[in-house]
């Protein structure tokens, strides 16, 4: 599980994978049955170990009151991660989300201009929609085109505050084939003010004015 917060990411990782990991990647390296977390030592790339549910409810309630400017990423390393991904969950209320990439037959992909930001379409699931649904139903709302979907590329996690409540968006993400343009228009209503078709090398240098989370879904999507 990875989860992006405004520019920086937390990775939740077992203790076997970590030990694929060398500690002189991490700027800081924090043991939660030692020392207490402060927000000082959460900059650039952090490593927690032996994480335990307090270790959750601090590092949380840091992030929720603190700047945290100059934080890159942390990775949390647990004994147990489902339970601590649940935990950070809990954290939160939870949004179900769905979106695409679509491709044309040219191999190029359909980039959306929303908010000033190079973005991909997605949207909320309705009450008792599956993923799957949501996605194509968002890509032809948000962008008037009917898409064919293929296999799932991956889940991604962010948060915002809406109404002062913390929020976690989980979207998944599949990839889509082109079905009919005829209709492509962006959707005014949702802020989105241009469409394009793009080739990996334009989407590129879009990217550089995206979101991390969009960034990460793209960097799978070619890698598949």
């Amino acid at each position: 599980m990875i989860i992006f917060i405004n520019e920086f990411i937390i990775k939740i990782i077992g203790h076997k994978k970590a030990q694929t990991l060398s500690t002189t990647e991490f700027d800081h390296l924090i043991d939660a049955q030692l020392a207490s977390i402060k927000p000082q030592n959460l900059e650039g790339h952090v490593m927690i170990i032996n994480v335990l549910p307090p270790t959750i409810t601090r590092l949380f309630s840091i992030i929720k009151l603190e700047q945290l400017s100059h934080l890159q990423s942390i990775t949390l390393i647990t004994d147990d991660r489902e339970a601590t991904e649940e935990l950070i969950k809990s954290q939160y209320s939870v949004v179900k989300a769905a979106g695409g990439v679509v491709a044309n037959e040219f191999g190029q992909i359909l980039m959306m201009y929303r908010l000033k930001t190079w973005d991909l379409p997605k949207g909320k699931l309705d009450k008792g929609e599956s993923s799957k649904v949501a996605a194509i139903r968002e890509v032809e709302e948000e962008c008037g085109v009917k898409a064919k979907l293929c296999e799932k590329i991956c889940t991604t996690f962010h948060t915002y505050t809406y109404k002062n409540e913390a929020i976690l968006k989980q979207t998944k993400w599949y990839k889509m084939d082109l079905t009919d343009s005829s209709k492509m228009k962006p959707q005014i209503e949702e802020n989105i003010e241009k469409l394009e078709w793009m080739g990996k090398e334009k989407v590129k240098s879009a990217l550089i004015n995206s979101y991390s989370s969009i960034r990460y879904v793209l960097k799978k999507y070619y890698k598949t």
